[in-house]
């Protein structure tokens, strides 16, 4: 929705697509560990920060030391056999895509920019961003004791200089209440007679990722249906007993999960981990089926209208969301971990929707999608909404107190980089070996 997020993504697509071409020069300008940096990262991560108005604006040394760090982070996790499972890489790659969707307009837009299709974006960007993540793990490895008091976060924020005081936009707290259109038995009947019909093709011979590639309904079937090496926290439970059940190369029978219906191989296993390719098929929705969840909803916020009920007490009575049912409908931020939303957080449809609402209102029933990407129907109401202000104690501790810790992180990860670096290979080229570090041991005496 913001302006500056549609430069960073111009921006962002620009560079990726510059230095993925074949004909750009590029070289080695720094070594940490057994991970490489490139001139092309440098420039790329700085016209990021360029592109989202970063201030102060960092030189391209200051650029040049944070991506040090991070191959360091990486490095290590290496070294400690941190690893990131491949749904976890799909699943960062997805959120990634659509938000390059989002802010370029359609997926043709963003096909039709790179000339290349999804498949083949989401793999030019794998390997960074796989190491990312495994930069993410240990990071938190390293501030996993991290903890701010209330006394922190009040020194911290008298601290800051007045044009330093963050701007907060609107922000919303909402409650919702989500109903979910029922399939019929013979929608879930046909779904289980394809996968069966599958299943037997698979067992006569054919490759399930064939099949896979030219059945399956979800985000996997490009790979053959492969979706890497999962733990049981990864997977949906019943998935993950089903998969564990087989023998390498076994075939599962059908099995439901809250995704769906599955057709699942075990390519291989180790300890508490398991490799699988999977078809999924979902029951379709018909036309009465969404009508019935509707007049569902519907007669669900006609209670609330009479004052049978609370909205809250509705949304726990009568809500099939499951993360929000309890807290009578309140939705938490998944970003920053509390209840308040700044408009362009939510999805566009979301946001025309919540735009109008005045405190109190509840929102016309609507068709969404869950987390799972399965179909439903919400109502909304606005529980809070405040106005545009710079950040305050009273209004805004929680902000605050996640600048706070944002600062006490770096300060604890510059100390463990410092020390790490007296035993981690390091060599630097021009044009940055010469740079003024922040932190010292980068350049070796």
């Amino acid at each position: 929705m913001r302006k500056s997020n549609l430069t960073f993504i111009t921006l962002f697509l620009s560079v990726v697509n510059i230095f993925s071409q074949p004909y750009v020069v590029d070289k080695v300008v720094g070594v940490v560990g057994k991970n490489q940096v490139l001139y092309s990262e440098v420039e790329e991560q700085y016209l990021q920060y360029i592109a989202q108005g970063v201030k102060p604006k960092p030189t391209k040394c200051e650029v040049f030391e944070n991506i040090l760090s991070q191959k360091l982070l990486a490095n290590q996790a290496e070294i400690d056999s941190l690893i990131v499972d491949e749904l976890t890489v799909e699943m960062e790659l997805d959120d990634r895509i659509k938000y390059f969707i989002n802010q370029i307009g359609t997926e043709e837009k963003l096909i039709e920019y790179f000339g290349k299709s999804i498949l083949e974006i989401k793999e030019d960007m794998r390997d960074a961003v796989r190491e990312q993540l495994l930069m993410q793990m240990m990071r938190r490895e390293i501030t996993s004791t991290l903890s701010v008091t209330p006394t922190e976060v009040r020194n911290f924020f008298k601290s800051l200089p007045e044009d330093s005081i963050p701007y907060i936009d609107a922000q919303v707290k909402i409650n919702q209440i989500v109903v979910y259109p029922k399939s019929s038995e013979q929608a879930i009947l046909d779904v289980r007679e394809r996968l069966l019909n599958l299943r037997e093709r698979i067992m006569n011979g054919e490759k399930f990722s064939t099949l896979a590639v030219l059945y399956s309904e979800g985000p996997s079937a490009a790979r053959g249906g492969d979706i890497g090496w999962v733990s049981k926290a990864d997977v949906d439970p019943a998935y993950f007993k089903a998969a564990s059940a087989l023998k390498e190369g076994q075939i599962s029978k059908i099995v439901e999960s809250e995704f769906g219906y599955h057709l699942i191989q075990l390519i291989e296993r180790s300890d508490e981990r398991i490799h699988t390719r999977h078809i999924i098929m979902k029951p379709k929705i018909t036309y009465e089926e969404k009508e019935e969840a509707l007049t569902r909803i519907d007669s669900i916020v006609q209670l609330v209208r009479l004052d049978t009920l609370t909205f809250e007490r509705a949304a726990m009575f009568y809500s099939q969301d499951e993360d929000t049912r309890m807290n009578g409908g309140l939705r938490v931020n998944p970003v920053t971990g509390n209840t308040l939303f700044e408009l362009d957080e939510f999805e566009t449809s979301e946001h025309y929707i919540i735009r109008e609402l005045k405190v109190g209102e509840i929102s016309k029933p609507y068709e969404s999608k869950d987390k799972n990407g399965k179909l439903v129907y919400k109502v909304i109401r606005i529980k809070l909404k405040t106005e545009p202000h710079k950040a305050n104690l009273k209004q805004d501790y929680e902000l605050l107190k996640q600048m706070t810790s944002q600062v006490k992180e770096s300060e604890i990860v510059d100390k463990w980089v410092e020390d790490k670096l007296r035993s981690t290979y390091v060599k630097l080229n021009e044009p940055y070996n010469n740079c003024n570090f922040r932190i010292k041991g980068w350049i070796k005496d």
